[in-house]
Parts: C-alpha cells; structure tokens; sequence
C-alpha cells in the first residue's frame, strides 16, 4: 500500500476568523486580499458558521494563488487567527487533518462535517 497516494487538490479556503473588537481589521484584510488576488470572499459571518467557532470571512482560491497569497496572509493578519485547508473532496479530513494555522490553533467543531460516500 503506497503511503503517499496522489490527492487532487482543488483548491483551497482560508477562514480569518474576528471577533467583535476586530470586525473592522478583519473586513479590511479580506477585501485587500480580494483586490490583490484572485479569490472569492465570502460574507463576512458574525456568528460561527459550520465548524467554524469563531466570526469569520472566508476567502476560497485556486491552488496557483496559494503560494503568494499564504505568505501575504501570514505578514498581514495583524494578530488575527486564520484557519487554511485545502478542498480535495473529503471535508473532515482536509479540514481535520490537512489544515494550516495561520496563528492560535481553535478547536473546531467537525460532528457536521462527513467523509465523502
């Protein structure tokens, strides 16, 4: 049994996660890295959402955006927490076991979230 087996990697999300106190930073990193990069922001959620246990906005991009955006995010966060997963097609997993902590590492909530039939 191969150990390494090849997964197709999709793309990815990266969830920057806030509080009340810093709703204004995280709306001003999540529509400047929309203008510089090609990503899709998503709405910004003042409620945890999903597995999600904080506020958060999610930015979805292609794995070729990867490389720049990641570094960006990590000199540009201020502070703030951000949760970075691939999508590969088997949700707990990639957001189990193949996430990048960007900061503090938050428990996530996974019971809604199902392996692939």
């Amino acid at each position: 049994m191969n150990p390494y087996p090849e997964i197709a990697i999709h793309g990815y999300h990266a969830h920057v996660y806030f509080a009340a106190e810093t709703l204004a930073q995280a709306r001003a990193l999540c529509e400047e890295a929309a203008r510089r990069f090609p990503l899709q922001m998503g709405r910004v959620h003042q409620k945890p959402v999903g597995p999600h246990p904080d506020w958060s906005c999610q930015l979805a991009f292609a794995p070729s955006v990867f490389a720049e955006l990641v570094p960006w995010l990590a000199l540009h966060r201020g502070g703030l927490v951000v949760f970075i997963h691939p999508l590969t097609g088997d949700d707990l997993v990639d957001h189990r076991d193949r996430a990048i902590w960007l900061g503090a590492v938050r428990p996530l909530d996974l019971s809604c979230l199902q392996p692939p039939a």
